[in-house]
């Protein structure tokens, strides 16, 4: 088992400061999920603890719930009023993720707003080589994954009933602007490669033609693949979804072929593909630019080294986190040592790119 699965994979008994009104919830249960019988049996996911989730088995069905931390939060933080609203209204696409049961608003239930959706039994898989597959698995699980992204922004916000899920404007502008704010309010050091990015990255945006419903962490461990086929049984984390340019997610994913292949992790750089059987970068993209009806994707280089910088960003959290002592585990302080070498990267792909 790889460090990842170890750490993120599997249920434990619920932590203490996790704990709530278990007879609560079934009350609720009864009353708003439809098919609901107990009794009640709730233990806890490893990963997920940004909005603390569960999974509640029954004798008849298995569920998953996903809550707000408890306490006082910032106004726009773990929504996951925001996470119901957008599965729901992709299960009624028939697009693969968890059924939606029920939200609850009201945190005199539990102590938090919370969730309920369908548990999706199947295989996580964290190795982005997947050893455990034949070449021919192999690729049609890396074809499901960009297929399913097509889908996903092949829906036209409105129709679905999400025109208003996100703000209007340059999607890649709004993200350089919110993730400068946070490298600059996490900022430890000064990275001359980070100083160059923010200078550089908002004068070449390139013009955004299309808007989609976009995930925001879309990478092949948030997702769950069936058991009798390579096909994709659901996507999870919905937690950075939002309105914006579909490129954004599709490079995200592509950054995969690009990031070093570690044990246990999505990176494919350095690997045999073609014995493998995973797909090569530009086949990947050919793949998604004919199921979405683009003739190409000018400039790879310029969103590769959007989405270091945004990774830098995201990484310059942790390390606030780290110099301020609100996250100070090995994993944490190792992850902090990232931003350098991120930002390193995405200059070099910045000078690809013509700056």
């Amino acid at each position: 088992m790889s460090e990842a699965e170890a750490r993120f994979e599997g249920t434990k008994p619920v932590e203490e400061r996790h704990r709530f009104d278990e007879a609560a919830l079934a009350g609720w249960m009864e009353a708003n999920v439809e098919g609901y019988a107990g009794p009640l049996t709730v233990s806890q996911f490893k990963g997920g603890q940004s909005n603390p989730t569960y999974r509640l088995d029954t004798p008849g069905r298995s569920y998953v719930l996903r809550r707000k931390p408890f306490g006082t939060l910032l106004p726009s933080a773990h929504a996951v009023d925001r996470e119901f609203r957008v599965i729901s209204a992709l299960s009624a696409q028939g697009f693969p993720v968890a059924r939606p049961y029920g939200l609850c608003d009201d945190a005199g239930v539990i102590g938090a707003m919370f969730y309920v959706m369908g548990m999706v039994e199947g295989p996580v898989y964290w190795n982005g080589a997947l050893p455990e597959k034949a070449p021919a698995e192999r690729r049609a699980i890396y074809e499901a994954q960009v297929a399913t992204l097509a889908r996903l922004h092949s829906y036209d916000p409105d129709a679905i009933g999400l025109g208003d899920y996100g703000k209007p404007g340059n999607y890649f502008a709004r993200q350089i602007e919110r993730w400068t704010r946070q490298y600059r309010a996490s900022e430890t050091e000064t990275i001359d490669e980070m100083e160059r990015l923010i200078a550089w990255l908002p004068q070449t945006v390139p013009d955004q033609e299309r808007v989609s419903v976009v995930h925001g962490d879309y990478r092949i461990d948030n997702m769950i693949f069936r058991r009798d086929a390579d096909e994709v049984a659901a996507v999870l984390d919905w937690e950075l979804s939002t309105l914006g340019d579909p490129l954004a997610d599709f490079t995200y994913f592509l950054m995969n072929w690009n990031m070093p292949s570690t044990e246990g992790r999505a990176g494919l750089a350095g690997l045999d593909l073609e014995a493998l059987g995973i797909p090569g970068l530009k086949e990947a993209a050919a793949l998604y630019c004919r199921l979405t009806g683009r003739q190409g994707i000018d400039n790879l280089d310029w969103y590769f080294s959007y989405n270091l910088f945004r990774m830098a960003g995201i990484i310059q959290g942790i390390a606030g986190r780290v110099r301020d002592g609100t996250a100070a585990s090995a994993h944490a302080v190792a992850m902090a040592k990232m931003n350098r070498p991120l930002a390193e990267a995405g200059w070099r792909y910045a000078v690809k790119a013509g700056a």
